[in-house]
């Protein structure tokens, strides 16, 4: 399956939990995995605080402070700060589904990480079934 995410700025962190959390529902596994995948080079997916707005700027400013868009980049595309974010953060995380839900904490949501925006961009969205279970 295909979760589709558009950016509207350069560097965005964009919650796509529901969209995610609506997906394991339609598939009605149970139990089992949920596997994320951002095939792109300049993005990312992570999982952090999705109750305050603020943790995700804060994200971003720190991310951007320590990886800025001038420097001395060799990279003719001009996006190599977005290459160096995307592979600190990480194209993917696996979640677990208990009773057809995420199993993320009480404050914590999906995030697609755009460090090259705005385009439009892919998740890979996998969900395993547990073969046993409980």
């Amino acid at each position: 399956m295909i979760c589709t995410v558009k950016s509207r700025t350069r560097t965005e962190l964009i919650d796509i939990t529901s969209k995610i959390q609506d997906m394991v529902m339609s598939a009605g596994i149970g139990q089992g995995l949920c596997m994320l995948y951002v095939p792109h080079t300049t993005a990312a997916i992570t999982i952090n605080e999705s109750a305050d707005p603020s943790v995700k700027d804060d994200i971003l400013m720190i991310i951007n402070r320590i990886i800025p868009w001038e420097a001395e980049y060799r990279h003719l595309e001009g996006n190599s700060p977005a290459h160096i974010k995307s592979t600190i953060v990480g194209p993917s995380e696996l979640i677990a589904i208990n009773n057809n839900r995420l199993v993320l904490g009480t404050w914590q949501g999906i995030f697609f990480c755009e460090f090259d925006g705005p385009r439009t961009r892919k998740v890979q969205v996998r969900i395993i079934k547990e073969k046993f279970q409980e």
